[in-house]
């Protein structure tokens, strides 16, 4: 088995090495070409020497991609509190890399898998997935983890940006006590801004306002 491995480890250099092209400009192929690594226990990322990164500049790509999503995070930061949608973060950073010839295209996968190596670094970025698969991913780039509870009110917030004490009580059958207690830590946190002038006292995500305009189509 390990001599088979071997063998199919070898034959992936040679296919890398003839369809490096395609691996660099081609997102699809990229991908396609991530699992068949995976499968051998390969990972191209994980220096930036040796065979992988002098024949498919990989180390290069996805650090200039990692620096790319930390500055697109921190210039959006202070307008919505640390937490973009992938599809927001997605659109800024090919905005930010430019239409030239040169550039190479980048995908949701492509950034998921930068964001895997920026968290090497320590706290400060994270991932924060739809409970059922299904929906609007998020990026995390503030220091400290985000609590069950606060993830939870991400995750109802699919199809609009706000949401009131009475939502999460009705929602969730939580204590006042524990709304109260999630809702503090998000105002303190700067990812809350808070609307009094209605009815009921509505708690709104800014990243989630820019969100719902990707998903519509409209420019950033």
């Amino acid at each position: 088995l390990a001599k088979q491995f071997e063998t199919f480890r070898n034959n992936l250099e040679g296919f890398a090495e003839k369809h490096k092209n395609e691996i660099k400009k081609d997102i699809a192929f990229r991908r396609q070409f991530q699992e068949m690594c995976a499968t051998v226990g390969v990972d191209p990322l994980a220096s930036s020497k040796g065979f992988w990164s002098q024949v498919l500049g990989v180390g290069d790509f996805y650090y200039e991609l990692a620096v790319q999503i930390v500055e697109v995070c921190v210039a959006t930061s202070s307008q919505n509190g640390g937490i973009i949608s992938l599809d927001e973060l997605l659109l800024r950073v090919r905005k930010a890399r430019g239409k030239s010839r040169s550039a190479q295209d980048v995908s949701h996968d492509d950034i998921l898998r930068a964001i895997k190596k920026l968290r090497v670094l320590g706290d400060g970025f994270a991932v924060i997935e739809p409970i059922n698969g299904h929906g609007r991913i998020l990026i995390q780039s503030i220091p400290g983890e985000l609590s069950m509870d606060h993830t939870a009110i991400l995750n109802s917030l699919q199809t609009r940006s706000s949401f009131t004490v009475e939502q999460l009580r009705e929602q969730f059958k939580w204590s006042d006590d524990r709304i109260k207690t999630a809702i503090d830590f998000m105002i303190k946190e700067g990812l809350l801004w808070v609307d009094n002038d209605g009815r009921h006292t509505e708690y709104y995500f800014p990243g989630l306002f820019t969100a719902q305009r990707v998903t519509a189509g409209e420019s950033v």
